[in-house]
């Protein structure tokens, strides 16, 4: 703790400038728009002069600029400092910066999301098929059929990503979903829902939980009038090795960002694959 006698002994503005880490030039602006003055000017040579005792002001007038409070806020607040007004205006940026916390961990999962499919281009063999663990998932769903128009699917996925508060199309991925029901019964279009993946979603009524577990997986390249045939050979697979698909295919492209023919275009489906139960010994 700084003796009373210290506070009150004046600094100079490059030493204010350096106790707070910040450029003296900040604090000659300060003063220029009258939102923090020093302590006194030398009528000599005109330098500005603080001290200690006008540290805790400052501070807190770097932690509100630190939080984007603008400069006439931060000037009527000085103007009405209470605990009670700093308690409002704090609450108010706790909460704005909650909201940016949540789009900025958004943001680090869609990217290491991305990061996960270049991973999965550069080594994958389109040929092959796979068993993977998942860990469950929450997605946003929106009911479609074969004859949905695309300007209505367009219009449904808006509106989702806007009840998410989703700032841009990146902060989420998106694919389209097809009852395994379905493909057993040789409907390979029959798909029921477009699901939209958003990072920081948590259970709650309404959404669709995509379950954890071993999940059956395959590629497809090109056109999609051909991923019927891949879903034969995904079923030709799951037979032959006695695997018990269940639930939904979840389908979404993967390369999207680094191609410029749809020929190109790679889409990764993702099955469960439901859990065989062992066969208890006769005990009888």
């Amino acid at each position: 703790m700084v003796k009373m006698d210290k506070k009150e002994k004046l600094l100079t503005i490059g030493q204010f400038a350096a106790l707070h880490g910040i450029n003296k030039k900040t604090l000659m602006w300060y003063d220029e728009i009258g939102l923090f003055r020093p302590a006194a000017v030398n009528p000599a040579n005109g330098y500005r002069c603080y001290t200690y005792h006008q540290s805790p002001i400052l501070e807190t007038i770097l932690l509100l600029r630190e939080l984007d409070v603008s400069i006439p806020e931060i000037q009527n607040f000085l103007h009405n400092r209470s605990a009670r007004n700093m308690k409002t205006l704090l609450e108010e940026k706790l909460a704005a910066l909650d909201l940016q916390i949540i789009h900025l961990q958004a943001v680090r999962k869609t990217l290491s999301n991305h990061q996960q499919n270049m991973n999965t281009l550069l080594t994958m063999d389109l040929s092959e098929i796979s068993l993977i663990e998942k860990e469950e998932r929450c997605l946003v769903t929106v009911a479609v059929t074969k004859d949905t128009p695309f300007e209505k699917e367009v219009e449904m996925i808006t509106a989702e990503t806007a009840r998410y508060r989703l700032g841009r199309l990146h902060d989420a991925s998106y694919g389209s979903m097809i009852p395994v029901a379905s493909l057993l019964g040789g409907h390979f279009d029959d798909y029921t829902s477009l699901f939209i993946e958003i990072p920081f979603l948590r259970q709650e009524a309404g959404l669709h939980i995509q379950p954890g577990g071993t999940y059956l997986r395959a590629f497809h390249k090109g056109s999609w009038d051909k991923l019927p045939l891949r879903y034969q050979a995904i079923l030709e697979f799951a037979r032959t090795h006695e695997l018990t698909l269940s639930g939904f295919s979840y389908e979404k492209g993967i390369n999207e960002a680094v191609i410029d023919r749809i020929d190109d275009y790679i889409v990764q489906i993702e099955i469960p694959v439901q859990k065989q139960i062992p066969a208890q010994n006769n005990l009888f």
